[in-house]
């Protein structure tokens, strides 16, 4: 039987930094990263943008070369699955065969949540979360004039940006009352209807999907009130499901993800788990127990449970920062806006170039800024300090916030 001293399952941004980061912290011990994928551990939010809109090639999303991993004797696992965990005898079962660990990293993210409609088998219904997905649906544009996008998060708003600029009618079904609903404060979701609205794409808010249409395609998408909306390919972005039940099968504490310390440490002897599958205690969500499905929350646990294994002080204690491109537009978010109870608008959006400062008792916890960079930076003290400042003051946006954080 093969065995590591750290097993990484994952091949993500987590599983690559963590890897990343024992070799950066003097680890001398044996290192794996098992991927579900055939591919190196590559970058994932240009799937929607870049590489959808073929501005990037898939090599320039490597995370790393392949020389990379081997000048650093991590071993790269690809096109294998976990299927179960053994925690006292310290294993994981691949593709049938059995690996031994010494510490186990699990990093494996989550699968796309599947729309359970009629219809949702047809062909022509994608979902955008590896490169196969992006590849799939990708091969079949040349014969698509028509395009629905199931649900109104940063997923399908991006994956509606470059379509609609690749010539694609498309249209945005969205069950809340605004795109965004669940992430940002209705100035910014109104913003962001407006603008792909002004691109030629169709924004439907408040709609249920009650099946989707064809024999054996897709044809279109039948709504709760009968309506059908046309369309030869339909994209679903209704969130993801962690990837967790090898662990918790395990005996793993959690439920539909999986529960971490400060150090990313499971209920489990010796397993840590990260980034999206990993339910912790944040200190910028008012200490209430969240998943974040970021690159930064992924890299960043990532590094605590490294430095963890590797005997040294280590906690997860870093400001949530998200960011997503659509047209010309750059949305970069500091801090996290659930349970704010007043948003501030710093800015006019008529000039595309504006933020909104959100507080929560007085003080600011997250900041959206589009085509706002200095507010980016500068709004990212206030968050880190719970600072609080008068809403008059943050409204105008003439005064640097660094000014205001002093």
């Amino acid at each position: 039987m093969t065995r590591y001293d750290v097993l990484i399952v994952g091949a993500g941004h987590g599983g690559a930094q963590a890897a990343i980061a024992l070799r950066q912290n003097k680890f001398e011990g044996s290192i794996a990263v098992i991927g579900d994928e055939p591919d190196l551990p590559y970058e994932r939010p240009p799937l929607s943008k870049e590489y959808l809109a073929g501005d990037k090639v898939f090599e320039r999303l490597l995370i790393r070369p392949a020389a990379f991993w081997e000048e650093r004797a991590v071993t790269m696992l690809t096109g294998r699955t976990v299927t179960a965990v053994d925690p006292a005898a310290r294993t994981v079962t691949a593709n049938g065969e059995t690996i031994g660990y010494g510490a186990l990293v699990w990093a494996t993210g989550g699968k796309p949540r599947r729309i359970a409609c009629d219809g949702h088998h047809l062909a022509g219904i994608h979902t955008v979360r590896t490169r196969a997905d992006v590849d799939a649906m990708a091969g079949e544009l040349a014969d698509v004039s028509q395009i629905a996008v199931i649900g109104g998060g940063y997923i399908g708003l991006e994956a509606a940006a470059v379509l609609s600029k690749l010539g694609k009618q498309v249209t945005v079904l969205e069950s809340q009352d605004r795109v965004l609903a669940r992430v940002a404060g209705e100035p910014l979701s109104r913003f962001f209807e407006a603008e792909h609205r002004a691109h030629g794409v169709t924004i439907r808010t408040g709609v249920q999907v009650e099946a989707i249409e064809g024999e054996t395609r897709v044809t279109g998408v039948r709504l709760a009130s009968g309506e059908v909306i046309p369309a030869q390919l339909a994209i679903v972005g209704i969130g993801i499901e962690p990837a967790v039940a090898p662990l918790l099968a395990a005996g793993a504490s959690g439920g539909n993800s999986v529960l971490v310390d400060a150090q990313c440490r499971t209920s489990l002897p010796d397993i840590y788990a990260i980034g999206d599958c990993a339910l912790h205690a944040n200190p910028y969500a008012g200490d209430r127990m969240i998943r974040l499905e970021s690159v930064q929350n992924a890299n960043d646990q990532a590094t605590a449970a490294a430095k963890t294994i590797c005997g040294l002080e280590a906690s997860y204690d870093a400001v949530p920062w998200f960011w997503s491109n659509q047209y010309d537009l750059k949305l970069q978010t500091v801090g996290i806006s659930a349970g704010h109870d007043q948003a501030i608008l710093r800015g006019d959006p008529g000039t595309r170039s504006f933020s909104v400062v959100y507080l929560a008792g007085g003080r600011v916890i997250a900041l959206d800024c589009v085509n706002a960079i200095k507010d980016y930076v500068q709004g990212r003290k206030l968050v880190a300090e719970g600072l609080i400042i008068a809403p008059a003051a943050l409204a105008d946006a003439a005064t640097p916030l660094k000014e205001l954080s002093a």
